[in-house]
Formats: structure tokens, sequence, C-alpha cells
């Protein structure tokens, strides 16, 4: 597409999607890597909630690329990605004036990737990770902290990552990408494919 260039160029949609996180790591006073993930629930009702991205795995990766994220997979957003096997989420930098929107397949990365990761965390998250039924309902913050200082007593200093936590990894079946431009006329190039071994589509969209 002859008009697709600067921060647009590339073939590839990963390396677009890890270029624009890194400059955004230079300029977002917090949370660069935050998404705003969407889920629906067994009626269709939407969902939505910040969560932090960890690694965007660009296409030599196994996975072709895909977007990767943990959390408690007895967690909301955890039943209904496993129920739908879908999700999309947005990123968006103020400091840029741009974002980037996904949708796609998700899977699970439950093994030695989300075991490494699992032990780079700080050891207070790693308890925290243990101790925190998520999403369930918590009579106090006391309880809380009760069931924090059990698991450290148990577990030690160096706890295995929970049976019942890992990661999320959604391969994209669509990109897009947006820019903002003077006078709401703003740049929007969406990248679509059928499914994994399909070639990119690239449009350009109005504003």
């Amino acid at each position: 597409m002859s008009d697709r260039t600067g921060i647009f160029e590339g073939s590839d949609p990963f390396a677009i999607a890890q270029s624009w996180l890194a400059e955004a790591e230079a300029s977002e006073p917090n949370d660069p890597n935050a998404i705003a993930l969407s889920t629906v629930d067994a009626d269709g009702m939407p969902n939505a909630r910040m969560v932090l991205l960890k690694e965007i795995e660009g296409r030599e990766a196994a996975s072709g690329g895909a977007f990767l994220f943990y959390t408690n997979y007895g967690s909301v957003k955890a039943q209904e990605i496993e129920a739908a096997g879908k999700a999309a989420f947005v990123m968006h930098w103020k400091s840029l004036r741009r974002q980037i929107r996904v949708r796609g397949l998700v899977h699970r990365e439950d093994g030695v990737q989300a075991d490494d990761y699992y032990r780079s965390r700080s050891l207070k998250s790693r308890l925290g990770a243990w101790a925190s039924a998520q999403s369930q309902p918590l009579a106090s913050r006391g309880a809380l902290m009760a069931d924090v200082a059990k698991i450290t007593a148990t577990k030690g200093t160096n706890p295995a990552r929970p049976p019942f936590w890992g990661g999320f990894r959604i391969v994209p079946t669509e990109i897009e990408f947006w820019a903002d431009g003077a006078f709401r006329l703003h740049d929007r190039f969406r990248w679509t494919r059928d499914d994994m071994t399909s070639q990119w589509q690239i449009t350009r969209l109005n504003p």
C-alpha cells in the first residue's frame, strides 16, 4: 500500500506493535503495556478490564505472532476467555496519540514459559498469586493479608507457580493501528486474516 509509510510501514504487524510499545515505554508515565481486555459471558454480556501485556511475540515465534498476558485461571476473565476461545483488547497511549486494537483466538500458556515468567516476579507477587482467589468475594483486606501470611509460612521463599495461574496467548485475526490526525482526520490501517496460515490483508479505514 503506497501511502502506508512512517510509523505504519512494514510487512510484519507484530514488529510494528513492538516498535510502538518501545516508543511508549520511553514516553508514557505509567504502565505503557496496559491493555483494556474485553471478553463476553455466557449471555453475550461484554466485560472489560485493564491488564498488563507481558510480551508481544514476533512472527518468528512458535505461535507465529501473539500477545501474551498472565492471570488467575479461576478469574472471571479467564473463565469467559476459555468458554469463548476469543478475546479483544485495545492499547492506547496518550503520550503518542496512538492505539492498537486486536481481536483473536486465545490459548493457554501454562508451560515452561509461564514458569519462567512467574519466577521473574517479586516474591510478594508470587505469594499473592497463591493467596488471591481472584474475582471471588472477599470478607476484608485483613482476611486477604492473613491468607498471604499463611501462604508465606507454607510456601517459603521460592514458591512454585500455582496450577491455577498462568498465561493466555492472543493470536490475532485482526489488528488495527490508529494514529491521531489533525482535525480528527486520523490514520487507521486494519490488518485481517481468515486464519493463522493466511496472508494478512491490509485496508486503510476512514477516520
